[in-house]
């Protein structure tokens, strides 16, 4: 179906229609009401930049999310922190670039590694909150860690549920060697359900309590991830090759069950402002929705060229829609450029709670830029990944693949079809002698990737 303006208008409607309710709301008791915002942080997992009908997804429509943009900002220049999952969940957890921490450097952790996680010294966007008096919860993949130190009990979050490894079976709940891998805390569980719903349930439960203090709750779906699987079954999984790993292991699958497993996440964040709503904490709650990384086999990425393991803007150009009734203007569309650690920096600001001591983040608190009609600053992005480098700044960007050398102006090809380098060695040489600067702060790459 093309997308139209008529159609957009419509999908907006139907958003409506699933969580606007003639039923009466029902608000917290009177001296309950936080004056801090609650946070709703909602990652999506392999979700392209296409991936949404507002974003230009042609053959579905996504009209829960299109009303979250409809009512909040839509970025059109948001980055994730890596082109793969582990890397970038570290960012958001710890506010800094993934190559700064161990874990980071797992691109991304194998469910057959059990010897690295998040450093429990670490201080996290949980911890911190929780320490400034914040209800916290994770609902859905970790990917930092499987042992108990490493998870995210250990990290901030005072409930979890959900997965630990990198993919699930959404059925079977179990991860990429077979293995069981739905917990409540510390506690393998079983549960009968679409993983997607499952989720989605936990999180609507947890915002419908009554409680006395504001509350942080990371909403992180498996969804779409592979393996491509819809309510109703899809294709299921053979886990017979201990060998391989989930970023590897996306065959089979088509565009239908793919739009399948999208409606499945769209009705879920509608069921979660739906629940906002009820509870009377629509206006009193930031949430936040982004992508770990690009997207893989069946994702919309144009006009982008790469996809999920690249540093091309289809790896790490993600959808991001950020929506704070009285705070954030409705309905607006920033080119803004933004990154995974931005939204740690913007939340910690949005809460008032300080970073740790001696921990610098690497973001920034994004709010007052939102609300200034100003044009956009330019920054400047890194990201190393296996045999790849990039650096964003302003409208220039540097990409090193192997031995090749890229430099790409977003202007006027943002499909990074068009090499400057040697129309503009001054900019090249520029760029990637402040990757090298940059590079000295991190840790050394695995020996494997020299």
């Amino acid at each position: 179906m093309k997308l139209t303006r008529r159609n957009f208008i419509a999908g907006l409607g139907a958003g409506l229609g699933v969580f606007g309710s003639s039923r009466k709301a029902t608000p917290q008791l009177p001296n309950s009401k936080p004056s801090r915002p609650n946070i709703v942080f909602i990652l999506a997992d392999d979700l392209g930049w296409g991936d949404l009908s507002c974003y230009g997804r042609p053959d579905y429509r996504t009209p829960n999310l299109d009303f979250l943009a409809a009512h909040g900002v839509r970025f059109t220049n948001a980055y994730s922190a890596s082109a793969v999952c582990t890397p970038t969940r570290c960012a958001f957890m710890t506010g800094r670039y993934p190559a700064r921490l161990k874990i980071g450097l797992t691109e991304p952790l194998p469910a057959t590694n059990h010897s690295v996680g998040l450093d429990p010294d670490e201080p996290t966007l949980a911890s911190l909150l929780k320490a400034n008096g914040y209800h916290t919860a994770l609902v859905g993949k970790w990917h930092l860690g499987f042992r108990p130190e490493w998870g995210p009990n250990a990290h901030g979050f005072e409930e979890f549920f959900g997965v630990l490894a990198g993919a699930a079976d959404y059925h079977l709940h179990k991860n990429g060697l077979g293995e069981p891998d739905l917990y409540e805390n510390l506690t393998p569980v079983e549960r009968k359900g679409y993983l997607t719903e499952l989720l989605t349930d936990r999180a609507v439960d947890y915002i419908k309590r009554h409680r006395t203090a504001p509350f942080y709750l990371s909403l992180h779906y498996t969804a779409p991830h592979w393996p491509w699987q819809d309510r109703k079954g899809g294709e299921h999984v053979n886990f017979t090759d201990k060998t391989i790993e989930p970023i590897t292991m996306g065959g089979g699958g088509s565009l239908k069950l793919y739009a399948e497993m999208m409606h499945s996440l769209d009705e879920g964040v509608g069921r979660v402002l739906k629940a906002l709503k009820v509870a009377g904490l629509d206006s009193n709650t930031l949430v936040i929705f982004t992508s770990d990384n690009g997207g893989e086999r069946f994702s919309y990425e144009w006009p982008f060229s790469g996809g999920k393991g690249e540093l091309l803007e289809g790896g790490i150009r993600v959808p991001a829609i950020v929506r704070w009734p009285g705070t954030v203007p409705a309905n607006h569309v920033s080119s803004q450029t933004a990154i995974t650690m931005d939204w740690t920096a913007t939340i910690l600001a949005a809460t008032e709670t300080k970073p740790a001591d001696g921990h610098a983040l690497d973001g920034i608190n994004l709010l007052p830029l939102i609300r200034r009609s100003s044009a956009p600053e330019d920054r400047t992005f890194f990201w190393r990944i296996s045999d790849q480098d990039a650096v964003r700044q302003g409208h220039w960007k540097y990409y090193r693949k192997g031995k090749q050398r890229y430099l790409f102006d977003l202007t006027t090809d943002e499909r990074e079809q068009a090499n400057f380098a040697t129309r503009h060695p001054d900019v090249l040489q520029r760029l990637v002698a402040e990757f090298d600067r940059w590079n000295r702060q991190m840790l050394p790459r695995p020996s494997s990737e020299h």
